[in-house]
């Protein structure tokens, strides 16, 4: 009988690989090889993990190629595929923002209005224009967003934003922030069968890990008649 096994779609590099990594390795999973491979396989617990870009981790598991990935909420929803979005994971938070030249005053989402925004995320920006009645031309490129308005591409840019730093650093400020993202497990819809049993198994030991995180052990000396009063504080 051919084992039941779970495949996960990872990041391969960036900035979600090493917190994914951690986590996995956190959760106990032991992997015979190191991650120069585009797949590997748990010695044990009944999990392959295949590594890709980012932007293709949504598509494989809508599609079934995967059965989980853990990917930013950004990259599910521009990608405009249905999956299940199984537990948020806590790390690699941003936000996508829209950003003008600091030069210009920002009155609000009419300044947008007519202007040419160059973003790498036109389906989450297109939702948010239509939400505020603005009519804008989006301009997607991939990669370095952040200089188009000083090569005269855009007017605005919008953007994934960490810090704020690489913004400042190409001569822009911030002004509308719209959509918070952070890692997320997500599955391909109405998992069931064996490998359900094998998700929860996953899912129960990730949400263990989160939980001792927030859990400080104390080890000290103490004598037997002050261990009530201890406890009390």
């Amino acid at each position: 009988m051919m084992e039941t096994i779970l495949r996960i779609a990872v990041q391969k590099s960036g900035r979600l690989s090493e917190k994914t990594q951690e986590l996995l390795n956190q959760c106990g999973l032991d992997f015979n090889s190191g991650t120069s491979q585009l797949k590997i396989k748990a010695s044990n617990f009944p999990l392959e993990v295949l590594f890709l870009r980012d932007d293709d981790i949504p598509g494989y598991v809508a599609s079934g190629v995967a059965d989980l990935g853990i990917v930013g909420e950004n990259g599910v929803d521009e990608k405009l595929v249905t999956v299940d979005t199984i537990h948020k994971l806590g790390f690699a938070k941003c936000r996508v923002s829209i950003a003008i030249p600091r030069r210009f005053e920002y009155t609000g989402t009419g300044y947008l209005e007519g202007k040419r925004i160059a973003t790498s995320y036109p389906n989450i920006l297109k939702k948010f224009l239509k939400e505020r009645g603005v009519n804008a031309e989006v301009s997607e490129i991939s990669g370095s967003v952040e200089i188009a308005p000083a090569i005269g591409l855009a007017d605005a840019i919008c953007d994934i934003v960490s810090t704020g730093s690489t913004l400042l650093a190409n001569g822009l400020k911030e002004v509308e922030t719209f959509y918070k993202s952070e890692a997320v497990l997500i599955a391909t819809p109405g998992m069931n069968g064996e490998k359900k049993p094998l998700l929860d198994k996953l899912l129960f030991r990730i949400k263990a890990v989160q939980k001792a995180k927030k859990n400080k052990y104390i080890i000290l000396n103490a004598p037997n008649h002050k261990v009530d009063e201890i406890a009390r504080i």
